[in-house]
């Protein structure tokens, strides 16, 4: 997740092939970091994003307005005074760096033709956008950056403008195989460490990339490379450049699930387990990428709340589950307490007044036995001692074993929750969760919503479709699983679970079909195993059944079913190239 120097090139040549020759028709600053350039070249508009943001620096095509403030700032008036209706002549990139500078000439007041430049710094909290003249003067800036803010540069109106320190990085251009000898490879570093500070553009995640590619661990020092791992690092960086070079971009997202996990403008190969999609640009990419990251951490932000609420309840409940085991255990020495009692009041009378154990044959299995006895008591006494312990003990084990069964019920209730959490994916979602945490009285109810019944669900299982063309459905938590079930499903439909853990209901409908191909069976096994508590494991068991061999115990909370009749297959939880519909 890199907005790397080879991704800024990709930017460049689509801002190249779209906007050189064209006019700058509307300058906005919607935020104080941030312009949009709205360019017409050749009959068609396009809106470019410039944001200097800290906390996100981007450059992207939007197609998309966004609000402007009433009163245009500063930098903004700057702008549309110079370079309003001015031409583009060409975006570059100098060596790889993530520094774009967009060259415009312009005509000024005396209708002189003058050249002016806007510089875009993509470089985390010290991005910057700055407006230069044909001098390389800085005119003006949206963040300016004093000595006493910065001690290696400032960037001020009427200052020199100077590019960022470098460290010793270079470009992919200056890589020959006497640099590799002289610098990369003498580099006191780990291999995949020693690339991305050695060359500008290149990314921590991009060099790991590389090192996938040519087989080399890039954990292992960069001294410990042989000649053939060397020759092959070196190759890896030639094919880079001349793809870059030659704009082979195929921007693309890798997603685990439905999470985007990284971007890119060349292929990532180092996720052969996650899967990939294209997009025609790298502007796309990163409107989808960041809109649907932004949906995923707005989730998960939303969801903080229920989360400690649940995992708080299952700490509690596994140490009131494993004390319980305890106690529970600790009965099982209620039947040796009955025998003994048993065999005193058969061979008491052998007993000595003061004795302290009694030894005799246990005619339940013909061997001897010894009794500790209180001295002070006798036979009978030691009996009805011994008895009464046992009846306590039987007491205990009859409550606990109840308990026990409860507690252990309601930790999978909890857990089925967690993973219900997990796999939200919008507010309804939630919204469900949060109803069922009330209804089992681990959130309280507000007030004015006390006595309300439970509201109608809004969210929707995920709905799959098999290779084979087979509807598959995945209930998102406790309420959607016993719908699915149970109101859904028909007596002849397939029902897919993890065995033995928290997990999705899945049901397949067979519609017309007597029996489902093998290839829907690992399909539809495959999304139990993903949308279960086992997700991460390399390996999920997964339960499978006809709907009509399931059957909802008494009392049993919503989703918790029993069945005897099943079929079971191990499977991966991995549900890439599985169709979902929206």
């Amino acid at each position: 997740m890199a907005f790397d120097g080879i991704v800024i090139s990709n930017i460049v040549y689509d801002m190249n092939r779209l906007l050189t020759g064209g006019r700058i028709y509307k300058i906005y600053q919607p935020e104080a970091d941030e312009l949009l350039l709205v360019v017409k070249n050749q009959k068609e508009t396009y809106r470019l994003l410039l944001s200097a943001s800290a906390s996100l620096p981007l450059v992207y095509f939007t197609p998309d307005n966004k609000a402007n403030p009433l009163t245009a700032p500063n930098f903004c008036m700057l702008l549309r005074k110079h370079i309003s209706n001015g031409r583009i002549t060409g975006v570059g990139q100098p060596g790889m760096e993530r520094i774009m500078e967009i060259s415009i000439e312009h005509l000024n007041e005396l209708g002189d033709l003058c050249q002016k430049k806007l510089v875009v710094e993509i470089m985390g909290k010290h991005s910057n956008i700055i407006f230069l003249d044909d001098a390389g003067m800085i005119i003006d800036s949206i963040k300016h950056i004093s000595h006493q803010i910065s001690s290696v540069r400032e960037v001020l109106p009427g200052r020199t403008y100077m590019a960022p320190p470098v460290h010793d990085k270079v470009s992919l251009d200056a890589v020959t195989p006497e640099w590799m000898e002289r610098v990369l490879l003498k580099k006191a570093s780990t291999v995949q460490k020693g690339i991305y500070t050695s060359l500008s553009g290149i990314s921590p995640v991009f060099a790991s990339e590389l090192c996938y590619r040519t087989g080399i661990d890039g954990s292992a020092a960069m001294a410990s490379l042989s000649p053939e791992e060397q020759t092959a690092l070196y190759g890896e960086l030639v094919r880079l450049r001349t793809q870059i070079e030659e704009h082979q971009y195929q921007p693309n997202i890798v997603y685990q699930g439905k999470a985007p996990v990284e971007f890119a403008s060349l292929p990532f190969t180092m996720y052969p387990d996650m899967e990939t999609k294209n997009f025609d640009s790298i502007s796309e990419v990163l409107r989808t990428f960041y809109s649907e990251k932004e949906v995923v951490t707005r989730i998960r932000q939303k969801s903080t709340d229920l989360r400690r609420i649940v995992s708080n309840a299952i700490e509690r409940t596994a140490k009131k589950y494993d004390l319980q085991r305890k106690q529970l255990s600790d009965t099982d020495k209620k039947e040796k307490y009955k025998i003994y009692g048993e065999l005193l009041h058969t061979y008491g009378y052998e007993a000595q007044p003061g004795q302290k154990e009694l030894t005799c044959v246990n005619y339940y299995d013909g061997q001897e036995i010894t009794i500790p006895l209180d001295p002070q008591l006798d036979a009978m006494e030691n009996a009805k001692k011994y008895f009464d312990r046992y009846g306590k003990l039987k007491r205990t084990y009859e409550a606990l074993s109840t308990l026990v069964e409860e507690t252990r019920a309601e930790l999978l209730h909890l857990e089925s929750i967690s993973n219900a959490l997990e796999i939200a994916r919008d507010e309804n979602d939630l919204a469900m969760i949060k109803e069922e945490l009330m209804e089992y009285n681990y959130v309280k109810r507000h007030g004015q919503n006390r006595g309300k019944k439970k509201n109608k669900a809004k969210s929707k299982p995920f709905h799959y479709i098999s290779s084979d063309g087979f509807h598959m459905y995945v209930g998102k938590n406790n309420f959607q699983n016993e719908e699915l079930t149970f109101k859904f499903a028909n007596g002849k439909d397939m029902w897919f679970h993890a065995k033995k853990m928290a997990g999705s209901h899945v049901i397949v409908k067979l519609e017309t079909a007597s029996e489902l191909p093998d290839r829907t069976y690992e399909e539809a096994a495959r999304l139990a195993a993903y949308y279960s508590k086992g997700k991460d494991a390399p390996k999920v068991e997964v339960d499978y059944t006809e709907r009509r061999n399931l059957k909802k115990p008494p009392q049993a909370k919503p989703g918790f079913v029993i069945y005897h009749t099943n079929y079971s297959m191990t499977i991966e939880p991995d549900i890439s190239g599985i169709q979902e519909i929206s």
